[in-house]
């Protein structure tokens, strides 16, 4: 018979939202008496990101249309002559809701198989504005074009220290935490206001303290052998913090990247379930969900009742029109 487009949401939302894979989802439909072969729910999510990526593709122009992006990047299994080769899900969100605007937040995901710096240039290649990310040089190029402007990752300076706190409990660990929650104390404060209200709250509050750890950070590491772990975290954060400093005098920035962390939590979830990807095909149908579940989940709105809706319609609706069927619009 042929699935209805509840059926194929539900696959769909159970693989990549409450992440069961396909031969479990097989099982639990034969408890209920219906033999569904895993093979035949592969090809149903196969044609169904098919039919989507349309959308997927929509949502991936709004993300880089933002003036301000989120960027990150992780491993996934993927089947390659009989053993598993090390592929990429790369993410790009777009959140704009900690600065009062009214743009729904959208989340882009892409699929390569493997981490080389071209992947993200590519994916990028029309964006112009601003990136937080980490501090991987893949996204050199992107940076060196002009078009793209780096923003460190107060999340990854803080977890370093945090590592070395729980193994050693050096007191200057702990002082660096210390004062870089005093920089999320006044992000709290900062979170939903107006970007020219956020610009003046750190510049009288956030300023200084940024200022003063800088300064404390350089004053410590003289004073700590060069090769220690505390040392390297300490010439990290340093690195990492002129290219920070660049939210204290735009209000549309963050203080991390955490945006774009959250979004791959899905990933994780999942790649420990279904431990990999069949094919480069299914990395990509991969891509192609997530990018529109999680979107839907960031809006708000239920993405399986809202995929129904979307499958339902999606191949009789006009390409021009897909602002229509966007998770926000439902």
């Amino acid at each position: 018979g042929r699935p209805g487009p509840g059926l194929l949401a539900h696959v769909l939302v159970s693989k990549y939202a409450d992440h069961c894979p396909l031969y479990r989802q097989s099982q639990i439909f034969r408890r209920a008496g219906i033999d569904l072969d895993r093979s035949t729910l592969a090809d149903w999510v196969g044609k169904s990101a098919n039919l989507l990526e349309p959308l997927a593709d929509a949502i991936g122009r709004y993300v880089r249309s933002g003036q301000a992006i989120f960027a990150d990047d992780t491993p996934i299994k993927m089947q390659a002559k009989g053993k598993c080769a090390a592929a990429r899900v790369w993410t790009y969100v777009r959140d704009e809701r900690p600065w009062a605007s009214d743009d729904p937040p959208a989340a882009w995901y892409q699929f390569s198989t493997d981490r080389e710096g071209k992947h993200p240039t590519d994916h990028l290649s029309q964006f112009k504005g601003w990136m937080h990310a980490d501090g991987y040089a893949g996204f050199n190029g992107l940076y060196r074009s002009g078009k793209v402007r780096e923003v460190a990752c107060m999340a990854h300076v803080r977890r370093k220290f945090v590592d070395i706190f729980k193994a050693s409990g050096l007191e200057v660990a702990e002082e660096a935490i210390k004062r870089i929650a005093l920089l999320y104390r006044v992000e709290k404060e900062a979170r939903g206001k107006f970007p020219e209200d956020r610009v003046l709250l750190r510049q009288e509050k956030a300023k200084p303290i940024f200022d003063d750890l800088e300064s404390w950070l350089n004053a410590q590491l003289p004073r700590i052998p060069g090769k220690s772990e505390l040392a390297k975290a300490i010439r990290y954060a340093l690195r990492r913090m002129k290219k920070m400093r660049s939210y204290l005098d735009h209000g549309f920035l963050s203080l991390d990247n955490n945006s774009a962390e959250r979004a791959m939590r899905c990933v994780a979830l999942g790649r420990k379930n279904y431990l990999f990807v069949g094919t480069e095909g299914g990395g990509k149908a991969a891509a192609i969900a997530y990018t529109l579940i999680e979107t839907a989940k960031l809006n708000g709105v239920d993405p399986q009742a809202w995929l129904t809706a979307v499958l339902g319609r999606i191949a009789d609706h006009k390409i021009t029109r897909l602002d229509e069927l966007m998770p926000w619009r439902y």
